[in-house]
C-alpha cells in the first residue's frame, strides 16, 4: 500500500468548511488510495489553526482516532537532522513542523506529500526529496 505524509494545509481545510479549499481536498481523500502518515507537530499545528470551534477540534482528533492517519513518532535522535534542515532552509523559513515531515521523509522513504504548502516545491526542487500528490 502507498504510504503518503501529509501537511498541516490539508488536515486544516478538510475540517475547515470555509477553508477555499475544503471541498477539493475532501474530494481528493476520498479518492486516495492508501496509508497517511504525519508528525507531531502537525497534528499540534492543526489543532491551533482549528481553535476557532472546537468541535472541527474534536472531529479532527476522532478522525486520528478511527486510524486515518498515523502519527510517526520521532526520535531524539532526529533533533541534529531536525535542526541542520531548519538551519539550511532559514531563509524560508522552514517551521518545525515541515522539517519533521522531512525527516519523516527521510526515514520512510516516501517521495510523496499531500500539502497546500508552495514551500514543499521549494524543498523538492532544490532537496529532490518530496513530490506533491494533491493537485489543487
Amino acid at each position: 500500500m502507498k504510504k503518503c505524509l501529509i501537511d498541516a494545509g490539508p488536515l486544516i481545510a478538510l475540517f475547515d468548511k470555509d477553508d477555499l479549499y475544503h471541498r477539493p481536498m475532501a474530494a481528493f481523500l476520498q479518492k486516495f488510495r492508501g496509508e497517511l502518515f504525519t508528525s507531531w507537530p502537525v497534528i499540534t499545528e492543526v489543532m491551533h489553526m482549528l481553535d476557532f470551534h472546537l468541535q472541527a477540534q474534536l472531529d479532527f482528533l476522532k478522525w486520528i482516532e478511527r486510524g486515518a492517519i498515523s502519527i510517526v513518532p520521532l526520535e531524539a535522535g532526529a533533533l541534529p537532522r531536525i535542526i541542520q534542515l531548519i538551519e539550511k532552509y532559514a531563509d524560508r523559513p522552514m517551521d518545525l513542523a515541515d522539517a519533521t515531515l522531512l525527516v519523516l521523509a527521510e526515514l520512510e522513504n516516501c517521495r510523496e506529500i499531500i500539502s497546500l504548502d508552495a514551500d514543499f516545491l521549494f524543498y523538492r526542487n532544490i532537496y529532490g526529496l518530496l513530490q506533491n500528490i494533491f493537485a489543487r
